[in-house]
Formats: C-alpha cells, structure tokens, sequence
C-alpha cells in the first residue's frame, strides 16, 4: 500500500505470510480465523471459443528472493502479463507458502488462478510422512498399526481451510525429498492428493488445483523425468495437472504428448456419474517447465527460453508451460550501476512482449549443449507473449472491471487528481494492480474512423506516466504524431482508439466510464468521445451492439469523465467487445505536422444501475474508531494502533404515498435486489488532523494523507503505524482520523459521507 514514511513494522502487512512446519500450521489452525473478505473471489474468464480451449496455457512461478519482498516504501518487482497467464503460482522455500493478498487481488481481478506451494525439502522428510498420516491429538492414546500407512484427512483439512480463508485457489505440491516407505509411502501420498483436491473442491471451489511438480516417483525415489511418463503417472492421475522438471532434451515435450496420448481413456476422464474426484485430463493439464534462470533448461533460459517454448509448443502440440523465476529480468540486473526501476520495465516489456522498437534485434546469448547434445536451431528471439492467447479479464457483469491502468507501483499517490503523497523512493503495492489496457499498451492500434480515408495513419505510442494520475500513482499517457496532410479533407480527422477487450453477455446493460486528460499541440482541437465496438472472436460475424450517446462532464485538475451504456442486440448470446474512444482532431493549417497526447486515468466497465423507479442506497461510512496498542500518555515516543470502520447503504428521505386499496398492484417502494445492491470498496484512504493545543480542528479537507488499505485483505481496518505520522502532528491536544472510501467503481466519497474519529492525548502525562 502507498504509505507515507518509511521503516514501517510488520504489522501493516498480512499476518501469518507463511508457516516454517506443518506444527505451525496445527498452531494456527488451533485458533479461529475469519475469512479475509478484502479477498476478491476467483471469477472465470469467459470462453467463447472451443479453438482457444485447445492450446496450451501458461503456469508463472513466482520465485524471487523467497518471497514477501514487497515493499510500502520502495519500487519493487510486480508482474504484469496476466492476460498470458492462466494460473500463478506464489513460491517460496517455506514449509507452507501463502500468495499475499495483494497478490491474490491482483491475479482475481484479471481472472488467474492464484495458487501457494506445499515444499518438502532437505530435512523435510519427517513432515513429509506426517502429512500424510496426521497428527494426533493431545491426550489421545496409541495410534493403530497396520502393515500399511494410513491415510488422514487431517492436513488436507487444515490446508484447505488456510485457501479458503485467506482466498487463494489450491497449492502446488513439491516433494523434493525421497519418501523412505517406498511405493507404500508413494501410495499413500497420492491418495492424500485426492483427499486435498477433495477438499479444496469442497472448502474452496470446483476451480481449485493441486498441481504436483516432476519429483519423486511411484517407488518413492527422487528421480526427476523432465516429462510424464510411468514412473511419475501415479502423481498425474492424483493431480489436477503436472509441471515437469525443466532440464529436459528436445525431444521430451514430444514423447510427454505421445505417452499422454496412449494413456486409457478411463484413466484421464470422470465417470459422467459425478462420483469420481479425478479431474478430466488434456494435454494441457501437463506445464513442461522452463527455468527463465537457465540452469539446464533448454535454449539457457533469460532471452533464450523461447527455444524452450518453441519444442513445448502450446498452440500447435497443445501441451502447457510451466514459466519458473520470470523475475529474473529484476534480481538478475539490479544490482549493476545505474540500474533502476524503468531499465527494468524496458528489460522486463523486452523478454515478454518484445522491444519497444519493432526493428531492435534481440541478442540471444548461446546457450550450453550437454555432451552428446546435437545442434538444435532455433529462429530470431520471439517474446513469452507470442506462444499463448490474450485473455480477457472476468465478465464485467460478474466482476466490476476497473483500472487505473497501474503496474502496481508508483513514486506518488493522487485523489482526484491532487496529489496527496509525494515519496522519494517509490512504493509498491500489488493490491492497486490493474489492467494496462490490453488494446492500448505496449502498442496502441489506431485506425481511421472512416474506411476511406487512403492518408497513412498516424504514429502512436504508450507509456506509464508517475508524474500524473487521476486515483492512484500514474496515467497511460497514449501519445499521438500525425504527419499533415493537403488533401481537401485533412482539416477534420478522426481516428478510433480502441482501450480494453472485454467479454459480455446478453441481457445485460453495461456503464462504461472513463476519466482522461488531453494536451493538444498550437493550432489544432481535440474532441473525444467514448464508445464501444464489436471483435471478432472465433470467426463469425460481428455481434450487434446497441451503444448509447456519452455524457461529458468537467473535472478537476483538467480531467475529464465520459459516461455511456451499452448492451447485445437480442439474440446476441455473448460477444467480445472494445472500448475506446473516438478521437477527432482539427488542425488551423492541415499540412503541417500536429501531435496530441490523452492521458487515461481510469477505465471502468460494470452492469447498468436499476431504473429510476428502483429505490436504490448511497454508500458511506457509517462509523470510524481507533484502539491505541499502547497509553497515549507519551504521544511523543509514537503512536500505533488499528484504525477500524463499518460501511453502510444510506436511502433518500422517503416521500409519503398514499395507498388506497389493499388490491393495489404497486409496490410502496422496489428495493435494488442485483449483486451492486451494497457498497463495495477497491480501498479507503487514510488522513490525520492534529487538534491544536488551542482552538478546533481544521477541515477534512487540510487533512494529511497517511496510506491506503491494501496489504493485509482484511476488510475495515488499517493498522496506524508510527512511521507514516508526520513530526507535527503529535504537538497538539490530539488526532483525528479521517476514513474516505474508493468504491470498486472508481468513486471517491465526498467528505460528507466519509467517517472520522478522534484520538485525545492524555495531556498530564506528557
């Protein structure tokens, strides 16, 4: 979360991140733990073609540094391709690893799947045979021998309990250490597999996963295979899906598919009775695992791991990559002279989108060849963008979609376009993580409104501006350069923009809202206008879309918010669709050259608010308190405690109405009864006041940022820590804390429905 200050304590951030041992688990799971209902629950993303449901998906491993490395005070690492992505995996060394909120929120709200790491390692093996035979309680009397291992449902129990309370989809299971019961144990463990996967289904969600990694085999031997094949099919059939290991030859992807292939049918599909929990198995259940570090994988990893995807081949073959350690293009690079945050957003757009520059040719370092190894060539660098289908996030009508088009970090925070927090080394916060706007960056499309026009387009490019944004840390400023023209029409142009694709489905009224900033070159005039258009997906026609006329409204600091709805034409079942806007441009002397820019500074998308007849509540905040974690007697040694609110739906004053029979069809008021019917919050930003040793308290207004809710995925709550109050306002009677809610559609609450509460110091103890 953007904070104010530095040298913040652990509790700003989630609690238990992480357990060492599976006691540990027991020792939280002995406790009662509230689900973390800041947690954006996992939304599909549509799937409209049966082509794309057949090539291959992309598994990111996240292992950088061992994990938790996010910081409030400082430009970190985030990841920002999920589009590409299928399913993320958080990754750490840790017995039990737990995705941060922020992470999990990010990955949502793009529509991946966000799963922790379940690791046995080096002295792990004692865990790794209780987590499958349980741990018995305190007091309970001997155990029950048999010539076998038993099987508990304990820990599957308990792991499946921390998914669903801290909102994360399932685990990957990695058992790097050799199981000394032999095939017994192996048995035994995949069973338990089923038990997990049983479990999450149960506790979690019928998009849960347990994904087992390439390590020990069916006699309980490590023996990593860089493929599927006998030895490790046991697992397979356990899992949900398999991550080979990544130090495979050329030829293993292709053996992987044709052992796949000559599997019984029985074995890979349900019993159509509902009965069985193994899940139906593809060829894209199997992630062949490519190390971006090198270490043995095929082409040497960094630029070179296209070599590797190239012989997986997702969209021809159709089996799926395992991507581990994508932030290499950070830990790899930062600490050479100079580096800094924006070398590595060229580095990091470069290994998966490609370069800025369409014509830069990439150098791809030779790779190593094991002895023995024949010569494999390989084409020009292609990008990790170039093997996998763009998605699409979640259907709007199931999850509002909002950007402020961040990457998750920023050097400032702005409210409505003021800046409200300056900062000298940056912040992260991966919870403020949106979309891009996939149609927009890296490369903006443009085209010319009219068909006819035969001029060449004009030249346009995308970058992340931090010196400016609407709410949050930075805008997409979209520039645009057009060449001039003496044709008679050249006076007047215009061109279509197009921002985001998104999924929708019939029935369903959309709002479309967009907040942006133009700076127009001397001598010419922008007008914008905001619409949406139909995409071809999956061959067919274009659906039909009925788009209403936009409203335009003037806001501050030189902003601007367009508003317009749209929907399907009937019969239309679901379509993918573009927003963008319409820009026209006049110019005093055509011939000459003109450029432009627009700044987007929010995009929201979100299903129609009822009819005017239905009684509908505004949100607020209904109350605010703050709980010291030590006596304010002392306010100079520094302040901390947990900031706490409630929100509530506040209904305009209800006009009388007379009814004058009990056969009167019309109801005395129609309540909203859609899923936007009670407020929902992105965040709340946070302010202090200081009450003056003599007179009131200054308005809200004069209030000083402090930091956003974000880190911890706990609903009302912001833990005050002494770093991010300023000096002086501990030089008074007293504080006062100020609450202001972002709604998930990108709306600040006026000062009049936000909360406050005061903290009085005990002045006779200074």
């Amino acid at each position: 979360m953007p904070l104010r200050g530095t040298g913040h304590g652990k509790l700003v951030g989630d609690e238990a991140p992480y357990f060492e041992s599976l006691a540990e688990l027991d020792q939280w799971a002995s406790l009662p733990h509230e689900k973390l209902t800041a947690v954006l629950e996992y939304q599909a993303r549509p799937q409209f073609s049966e082509l794309l449901n057949q090539r291959g998906k992309l598994l990111v491993c996240h292992d950088y540094k061992g994990g938790y490395t996010e910081s409030p005070s400082g430009l970190c690492y985030t990841f920002n391709f999920w589009p590409l992505c299928d399913t993320f995996v958080y990754f750490s060394h840790h017995r039990v690893t737990v995705p941060p909120s922020g992470w999990i929120n990010a990955a949502h709200r793009q529509g991946v799947k966000m799963l922790g790491t379940i690791i046995f390692e080096g002295s792990g093996e004692a865990d790794c045979l209780k987590l499958i035979v349980g741990c018995p309680q305190a007091g309970a009397g001997p155990t029950l021998r048999t010539d076998s291992i038993p099987v508990s449902r304990h820990y599957a129990s308990v792991l499946a309990e921390l998914a669903r309370q801290r909102g994360f989809d399932g685990y990957l299971l990695n058992v790097e250490c050799p199981l000394r019961g032999g095939p017994e144990q192996a048995r035994a463990l995949a069973e338990w597999i089923l038990l997990l996967r049983s479990e999450l289904v149960t506790k979690v969600g019928p998009h849960a996963q347990a994904i087992w990694y390439d390590s020990v085999v069916f006699n309980g031997q490590l023996r990593w295979q860089d493929r599927l094949n006998s030895l490790n099919l046991p697992f397979f059939l356990s899992s949900d899906a398999f991550f080979t290991n990544y130090t495979w030859p050329p030829s293993f992807p292709a053996l992987t598919a044709q052992y796949f292939m000559s599997l019984d049918p029985v074995l890979i599909s349900d019993d159509g009775k509902g009965s069985s929990i193994s899940s139906v198995k593809s060829l894209q259940s199997i992630f062949t695992g490519v190390d971006v570090w090198g270490r043995g994988s095929h082409g040497g990893g960094g630029f070179g791991s296209y070599k590797a995807m190239t012989h997986i081949d997702p969209q021809s073959l159709g089996l799926s990559v395992a991507l581990f350690g994508q932030a290499w293009t950070w830990e790899s690079e930062q600490d050479k002279p100079g580096w800094n945050w924006d070398q590595w957003w060229e580095y990091e757009r470069k290994l998966w989108i490609g370069p800025a520059d369409p014509q830069e040719v990439v150098p791809v370092p030779d790779a190593p060849r094991r002895p023995g190894e024949p010569e494999c060539p390989h084409d020009a660098f292609e990008p990790v963008a170039s093997f996998f289908v763009h998605a699409t996030p979640p259907d709007p009508a199931q999850l509002v979609f909002y950007t402020s088009f961040s990457p998750g970090v920023g050097r400032s925070w702005f409210v409505e376009g003021v800046n409200v927090l300056q900062t000298e080394d940056g912040w992260t916060d991966v919870d403020k993580q949106s979309s891009l706007g996939n149609l927009v960056w890296p490369r903006p499309s443009v085209m010319w409104e009219s068909n006819d026009c035969p001029e060449p387009l004009p030249s346009a490019s995308s970058m992340l501006d931090m010196s400016d944004a609407w709410n949050g840390g930075n805008t997409l400023k979209v520039s645009i350069s057009y060449a001039g023209s003496t044709a008679d029409e050249a006076l007047f142009r215009c061109i279509w923009l197009p921002v985001q694709s998104l999924n929708v489905t019939s029935l369903v009224s959309y709002d479309v809202n967009i907040v942006y900033k133009t700076v127009a070159c001397e001598g010419s005039d922008l007008d914008l206008g905001l619409f949406v258009k139909p995409l071809m997906a999956g061959g067919g026609d274009l659906p039909e879309l009925n788009v209403g006329t936009s409203t335009q409204s003037d806001l501050e600091n030189g902003w601007t918010r367009q508003v317009l709805s749209f929907s399907l034409s009937p019969g239309t079942a679901n379509a993918s669709v573009a927003v963008g806007l319409i820009i026209g441009f006049i110019a005093e002397n055509p011939s000459q050259a003109l450029d432009f820019s627009v700044s987007l500074g929010q995009l929201t998308v979100y299903p129609s608010p009822p009819t005017a007849r239905v009684s509908r509540g505004t949100p607020g905040i209904l109350w605010a308190k703050f709980q010291s974690t030590k006596p304010l007697t002392s306010p100079s040694t520094g302040l901390s405690g947990l900031l706490a609110w409630d929100i509530a739906s506040f209904f305009p004053h209800l006009t009388s109405r007379v009814i004058s029979s009990p056969e009167d069809p019309n109801p005395a008021w129609i309540l909203d009864d859609t899923n936007e019917r009670f407020p929902s919050f992105l965040y709340f930003n946070i302010y202090v006041n200081l009450h003056p040793l003599s007179g009131s308290v200054t308005e809200a207004t004069a209030a000083i940022f402090i930091g956003t809710t974000g880190l911890d995925g706990r609903a009302n709550r912001f833990y005050v820590d002494p770093a991010m109050l300023p000096k002086n306002v501990m030089d008074g009677r007293g504080l006062r804390f100020y609450v202001q809610g972002v709604s998930n559609k990108g709306d600040v609450l006026p000062w009049e429905m936000c909360a406050h509460v005061d903290c009085m110091f005990e002045l006779g103890g200074r």
